[in-house]
């Protein structure tokens, strides 16, 4: 199954089709949907379009996609790049009104279990983002194993580097493989092979398989579910 990442840290100037606002993440989340998508990881945006965490913005962009694609799951990531403090990106979690269904947290940044236990005690569900074996393995000795929905096996690099990462996580979590830019479509094809889900959308990679630039994410995640194939 393939989930889209809708924006990310990407801008206009990278690609003309990132979404932005509440309106435009909610047209892209009903697209990704048609094309194939079981869910979707968003970055909310204020008005100078910046990343952020605060409430209302992110309650938006939630409450549009809800009333766009109802029962489309809805991710927001918790990453460092947002906020550097990981007191305050915890503090954001716990007082949203319009709950995503679930977060990212990076196990690789400071403080990140405040955020899970923020996000568990909210009653959001949380991915786990491994983009090393030692991050794998602070999963594998975590109080949270039993808590957490998937793990995101992350790589900017080879399938070889997500197998790596993929070995050190418990049986028992489920697992979402994704990669970033030129090795994007190497790392999912290993993944849907070894029979996880796999993440696309413009915040990973701006080109299809044969290199030549998407029009958009529906087009990045119809290409991701032709690559995984049809259901076992």
């Amino acid at each position: 199954m393939v989930k889209a990442c809708l924006n990310g840290a990407r801008t206009r100037e990278e690609h003309a089709a990132v979404p932005q606002s509440p309106a435009e993440l909610a047209a892209d989340a009903l697209a990704v949907r048609r094309a194939g998508a079981f869910a979707v990881h968003i970055h909310p945006r204020d008005a100078s379009g910046a990343q952020t965490l605060r409430a209302p913005e992110c309650a938006a962009a939630v409450a549009a996609i809800r009333k766009a694609v109802p029962g489309l799951p809805i991710g927001l990531s918790t990453a460092e790049v947002i906020d550097r403090d990981p007191f305050a990106r915890a503090a954001a979690v716990a007082v949203w009104r319009e709950r995503p269904d679930f977060i990212s947290v990076n196990l690789s940044e400071l403080g990140w279990m405040g955020i899970v236990r923020a996000a568990l005690h909210a009653g959001i569900a949380v991915e786990a983002g491994l983009a090393s074996r030692a991050d794998a393995e602070q999963l594998a000795r975590s109080p949270f194993t039993h808590q957490i929905l998937r793990a995101l096996v992350e790589v900017d690099g080879s399938a070889e580097d997500a197998r790596a990462i993929s070995e050190l996580v418990p049986d028992e979590i489920p697992q979402l493989w994704h990669g970033y830019e030129q090795r994007t479509w190497e790392v999912l094809k290993a993944g849907a092979a070894a029979g996880h889900d796999v993440r696309v959308g413009l915040e990973d990679v701006l080109t299809l398989p044969d290199g030549r630039l998407a029009a958009d994410n529906a087009e990045l995640v119809a290409a991701a579910v032709e690559l995984s194939g049809p259901p076992a």
